[in-house]
């Protein structure tokens, strides 16, 4: 995994929870991923998260991707409350 990608949770991976975790950002105004706020679609909390998680780390020497590089992926997470709600619109139980 490179540096420019996030290691997703993997409630994300699937279609249908993504599809509904979507509609609630762009009608609802949800935030639906931890450190998401402000982004207007699920892919754009999902990058606002990254760079949140990512942030400060260029504060050394080495420059900011060669930094984010060592510290390995960063993990997405979705709001355990939105993904909640979302699967039981879906009519799907916790698992």
């Amino acid at each position: 995994m490179s540096s420019q990608q996030a290691e997703k949770a993997a409630e994300l991976q699937d279609p249908e929870v993504r599809a509904e975790l979507d509609r609630r950002v762009r009608e609802g105004g949800a935030t639906v991923i931890k450190g998401g706020t402000g982004g207007t679609s699920l892919d754009a909390q999902e990058r606002l998260a990254e760079g949140r998680k990512k942030g400060g780390l260029s504060r050394t020497a080495e420059s900011g991707d060669d930094r984010a590089e060592g510290e390995g992926a960063v993990r997405v997470e979705p709001d355990d409350k939105q993904l909640q709600e979302a699967k039981k619109n879906l009519g799907r139980r916790d698992d």
